[in-house]
């Protein structure tokens, strides 16, 4: 009786919850080489590319769940985390995530450009992640280090097992910026670049990045390290 008892519950019990596939940290430039119609081309353009119907579909349609944090960065002490870690397991905790973001203040507007800090922030983010299936760090910038210790040195010195490291590359400011996200700030299994080209070509560009992370597409990345 007690075996078929417990049989019976194991039947009817409540599915577990499933599993996050995804703990994603999207980080955005705000050094003093973007300007504020620049910065409100960013903050509305990412808080559109994540409202849109596909994304929206990416994240709800697969399996297990997504996990969103995002933050500002620039000079060697200059982040701010804007949204902390947000499980987006429905349509309303979407639409919350993206009426945050498109409402963001922007932190600070004077500072140079410290990638090595900006990712060793995001590496620090990371760790009080969820548990999840992969782990990416998105950075979008328009220009190369110039302060600070270098990318190489943040993922020497910062927790970045098991992270994969992709760019967005804004183009108009900086010719050198493509060259330099290629050859230092992408890193591990299945890293891309995505390009924008301007400012005004944000929104395109964070939809089709966020497309990929979601959906774990590897299309011209990374060899695994």
């Amino acid at each position: 009786m007690v075996r078929w008892a417990a049989l019976l519950a194991g039947l009817f019990a409540a599915p577990a919850e499933a599993a996050c596939r995804l703990a994603l940290v999207l980080a955005l430039d705000v050094s003093s080489s973007v300007d504020a119609r620049e910065y409100d081309l960013q903050r509305k353009g990412l808080a559109a590319a994540l409202d849109a119907p596909d994304i929206r579909h990416a994240i709800l349609g697969g399996e297990g769940d997504v996990a969103l944090a995002v933050y500002e960065w620039s000079g060697r002490d200059q982040q701010k985390l804007h949204l902390d870690w947000t499980i987006l397991r429905s349509h309303a905790d979407i639409t919350r995530a993206a009426a945050l973001l498109a409402g963001m203040e922007r932190s600070t507007a004077e500072f140079p450009t410290a990638l090595g800090s900006a990712l060793g922030y995001g590496a620090q983010v990371m760790t009080r992640a969820p548990e999840c299936a992969r782990r990416v760090i998105d950075v979008s910038g328009d220009g190369v280090n110039n302060e600070g210790f270098a990318p190489a040195l943040a993922y020497r010195h910062f927790p970045f097992q098991n992270i994969t490291v992709n760019g967005l590359v804004i183009l108009g400011h900086d010719a050198t910026v493509l060259r330099h996200y290629r050859g230092e700030v992408l890193r591990g299994p299945g890293a891309f670049l995505e390009v924008a080209d301007g400012f005004e070509d944000f929104r395109r560009a964070m939809a089709r990045k966020l497309f990929r992370e979601i959906s774990n597409i590897v299309l011209g990345a990374l060899p695994a390290q």
